[in-house]
């Protein structure tokens, strides 16, 4: 309860501002959390303890659970969207 009155006195004293393209950020949210209720099959794979750290900080960062991250990039590359860094 107080961490809420915190958040909504904050919002009230104007510290909170929109993000950038706010429109095509809820989308994409959106498009995550129906992915993350469409999860119908399970799959065990291994890797390094640094790919799972790594794996880990960046869903924090995105405010995502590391499983759905981990679906979604597997997701964007079997369809074709991934699209490599260039450098």
């Amino acid at each position: 309860m107080r961490e809420e009155k915190g958040m909504l006195e904050s919002v009230e004293r104007g510290e909170w501002k929109r993000i950038p393209d706010f429109k095509r950020e809820a989308r994409r949210y959106q498009s995550i959390a129906r992915a993350t209720l469409r999860k119908d099959k399970r799959v065990n794979i291994r890797m390094t303890k640094r790919d799972m750290i790594d794996f880990q900080k960046k869903a924090v960062a995105e405010g995502l659970p590391y499983q759905t991250l981990i679906s979604s990039i597997l997701h964007k590359y079997i369809t074709g969207s991934l699209a490599a860094k260039s450098t």
